[in-house]
């Protein structure tokens, strides 16, 4: 498992276990298919932490059938309201992040857990009639998203060579993501800021 997968893992479980409500922007762990437009297999693993806590979907849009529709701009939720939100791989679809993060921080109870996933080098992905894409962040940015929060850690997601590969045609297969994730162990010991996104878990 990478050290990405390994950090998104460990603070999901901390989520789930620390939290009897969950609220997912967006749906992202797409474990239900009456409410996603698709399904992630690789996330099963964390249904039995889901069936543990009040597990709510927020989407902007009715088509997908979320617990709640609502806006990132501009959250339908008291301030100091929630324990935990997930926000994967959202901010890069709406059209003003740094409120959208202002809108997570004010929401959140102190002490309230957010994981958050961005994109940096990676391809154009919107989906028409739902969200558009407008946004690439740098580990300058999430730094500046954390400073009202209490504390935070980032996770790189893989390094120059394999996020290379996943921009071409090949990043389609195993093998050259394989060799591309060995090239990058043996030259980018002490890390790189040329990756494909971020994690970035926050507490308030």
């Amino acid at each position: 498992m990478s050290s990405w997968d390994t950090f998104f893992r460990e603070k999901c479980i901390k989520i789930f276990t620390e939290s009897s409500e969950v609220i997912d922007i967006g749906g992202s762990l797409r474990l239900d298919t009456g409410k996603s437009n698709r399904v992630e297999k690789e996330n099963e693993w964390l249904r039995p932490y889901v069936e543990k806590v009040r597990y709510l979907i927020l989407d902007p849009v009715p088509d997908y059938n979320p617990d709640i529709v609502g806006d990132i701009h501009a959250l339908p939720f008291e301030d100091n309201s929630k324990e935990a939100i997930l926000c994967i791989a959202v901010l890069e679809h709406v059209k003003d992040p740094i409120r959208a993060v202002e809108q997570l921080h004010r929401v959140l109870k102190p002490g309230g857990k957010l994981l958050i996933y961005v994109p940096f080098l990676f391809y154009y992905h919107a989906h028409e009639g739902y969200y558009g894409d407008y946004w690439r962040f740098t580990y300058d940015t999430l730094k500046m998203f954390a400073k009202k929060f209490s504390q935070h850690e980032i996770a790189e997601v893989r390094m120059p060579v394999e996020t290379l590969v996943r921009l071409t045609p090949l990043g389609r297969y195993k093998a050259p993501l394989f060799v591309a994730r060995l090239l990058d162990r043996v030259l980018y010991k002490k890390g790189s800021r040329q990756v494909a996104g971020y994690y970035l878990y926050l507490e308030k």
